[in-house]
């Protein structure tokens, strides 16, 4: 849907409200120093700031699909499987939601945490079932054991989840590999934040969550499948000092992805319902 500014006299007080708030953003003041907002993991954090100020203040009981009847025709999807091949998914418009699995669902911060980056000795981890055609290749190349850097199975074998269980390995690992299954998003890469691991996601044509929003440069390392038997040489040219300002940005970031029992502001809750809200607002043209 389109709206113009010059009909904002014809518009109802909902979408007279989004056209304000589209201006807005537009005019977004310049942040320089936020303590809840680290700049370095955002697109634009004043827009971000200015937006989620605008959400708070005004997405309220009125944006429903009684109020709206348009919404009814002009739906945003909201996917996990936010694969942009498949014509489904409509970036910009659409939202990538998160893919999470929340273990112990009463606290949902029991696990979250990960070694320093001293003790992490292990280079790339990945341990999963194999479906889909990106993980069969994953193991092809670096799952035969020999490579002390790249721990990289099909299954974690129970000869080794007897020494280190699946959520120390990730706790220990450099990059905890992403690799996409028969759709392109996993709960790997909300578990990679949570345990403080750079995820490395290999799933071509994923749009990333948030990625509205978030700079995933920052704090992530996105391989293109074909370069999946170059993978210990992308990850080990690295440098030292690059993958510490990555990791110490994923503790940074991690408060965008955490549950809370009661949600808190900027957590994984309302940023979902921010990129609804900001995708919205793009499909409305001002003249």
């Amino acid at each position: 849907m389109v709206l113009i500014a010059k009909n904002a006299v014809k518009l109802r007080p909902p979408e007279r409200e989004l056209v304000y708030a589209k201006r807005e953003i537009e005019l977004a003041p310049i942040v320089t120093d936020d303590p809840d907002l680290y700049s370095p993991l955002f697109r634009n954090v004043s827009v971000f700031k200015r937006s989620y100020e605008l959400m708070e203040k005004l997405l309220k009981g009125s944006y429903t699909t009684t109020e709206h009847d348009e919404l009814c025709k002009n739906t945003i999807k909201a996917l996990c499987n936010a694969d942009a091949s498949e014509g489904i998914f409509i970036r910009g418009k659409d939202v990538s939601l998160p893919e999470t699995t929340i273990r112990t669902p009463r606290r949902p911060l029991r696990e979250v945490g990960g070694k320093p980056v001293s003790q992490r000795s292990i280079l790339a981890f990945f341990a999963g079932n194999m479906h889909g055609r990106v993980r069969p290749m994953l193991l092809q190349y670096w799952g035969s054991g020999n490579d002390e850097d790249m721990k990289i199975y099909g299954p974690l074998p129970n000869r080794v989840s007897r020494k280190m269980s699946y959520t120390q390995h990730m706790k220990s690992s450099k990059f905890c590999i992403c690799p996409m299954g028969y759709e392109v998003n996993s709960p790997r890469i909300v578990e990679a934040i949570y345990y403080e691991c750079v995820p490395v996601i290999i799933a071509d044509n994923f749009v990333l969550p948030f990625d509205e929003v978030l700079d995933w440069s920052a704090f992530s390392v996105v391989i293109a499948e074909k370069d999946i038997p170059h993978l210990k040489d992308i990850l080990s040219a690295i440098s030292l000092k690059q993958y510490i300002s990555m990791q110490a940005n994923i503790k940074r970031l991690q408060k965008h992805f955490l549950w809370h029992a009661k949600p808190i502001k900027y957590d994984i809750f309302h940023m979902i319902l921010h990129s609804i809200w900001f995708n919205r607002l793009n499909q409305i043209y001002l003249s």
